[in-house]
């Protein structure tokens, strides 16, 4: 169905389902841009945790717009309040629950969603992470419609962002949320006048991803020294981290740098060399410049201090007791 144009005179009206960096500036934009944001659904926020980034339900406050934050917004009393305001458009910007069939057919000029990677790839939950974690050089926002499929809808606009060989996770999210706010931004007058180009997605040509969880920090130091960078930057603050065990202590990594690449040993283990402290692989060495080992260690000369030249057995996660 072609997107009807909005009458002369009369803005668009959108019901906003957001939350997070992305769900903030995206928000603003639709203001910016005139759009009459009606409603805005949003997350009440997790008590465990942990909470470094903007408030949706804030914003939308110093904006005087109604703010509700159900469990499930596709319960029958939600779809009635957003079926009462005859939306033309409902938007979705890092809201973490699913929109059913009902709230998607209520929009007359159609649903969509920014999804934090360049779709079709990285699809589904986090993908900036997944991004970091599999080595990507480029990731960024693509602004879709919504089908009951997640993240399968048309594209509409995109924007890339590179990510450079040492970035972490948050550095990279906080280039796609500005990705973000450029494509909407771009492409609303489009979407407003009826003739925004809707592009159907080759899912095969990318895949699917899950949720992550704290466990999901574990380094498997087998795999080698670029897979354990990759991961630690993939999990480093705010998000919980990477962990391992280094001479029967727990050793969390938060920031690394590959190494000569003529640093190896045959065994995983942890080393001070000139000044620094190196986790040694098969196939390479990191650079560790900032880590906590045991309940004391958390810098190279903590370690030289403690263990001298003494290298310490890095244990694969399945035998590590972190």
């Amino acid at each position: 169905m072609t997107p009807r144009p909005v009458a002369v005179g009369h803005p668009p009206r959108a019901v906003v389902f957001a939350y997070h960096d992305v769900g903030v500036r995206c928000l603003r934009t639709l203001l910016a841009r005139g759009v009459d944001v009606a409603l805005v659904f949003t997350h009440l926020d997790s008590p465990g945790e942990n909470i470094w980034f903007d408030s949706v339900a804030r914003h939308a406050r110093w904006h005087g717009i109604p703010v509700l934050t159900p469990v499930d917004p596709n319960v029958p009393e939600m779809v009635a309040r957003v079926r009462a305001l005859a939306p033309q458009f409902l938007f979705s910007f890092y809201y973490r629950s699913m929109l059913g069939a009902e709230l998607l057919a209520l929009p007359a000029r159609g649903a969509y969603n920014m999804h934090g990677s360049l779709l079709p790839k990285y699809r589904g939950r986090v993908p900036v992470n997944w991004a970091v974690l599999n080595g990507e050089q480029q990731t960024g926002a693509t602004l879709h419609a919504m089908v009951a499929k997640p993240d399968a809808g048309d594209l509409v606009d995109s924007e890339p962002v590179p990510i450079l060989p040492d970035d972490t996770a948050v550095e990279v999210f906080r280039k796609v949320t500005v990705a973000a706010e450029v494509t909407l931004h771009r492409c609303l007058p489009a979407l407003i006048a009826g003739n925004a180009r809707h592009t159907p997605q080759d899912l095969a040509a990318g895949s699917y991803y899950g949720r992550r969880s704290a466990r999901d920090g574990a380094i498997d130091w087998r795999r080698g020294a670029l897979a354990a960078h990759n991961l630690i930057r993939a999990v480093a603050p705010p998000y919980p981290g990477a962990y391992s065990e280094a001479g029967g202590m727990p050793l969390r990594i938060l920031r690394s740098l590959p190494a000569a690449p003529d640093w190896q040993a045959a065994e995983p283990q942890l080393c001070w060399r000139d000044g620094e402290v190196y986790a040694l692989c098969q196939d390479g060495a990191l650079k560790l410049l900032q880590f906590k080992l045991g309940d004391d260690i958390g810098g190279a000369e903590d370690f030289h201090r403690r263990h001298g030249e003494r290298s310490l057995a890095l244990k694969p996660v399945m035998e590590a007791g972190a």
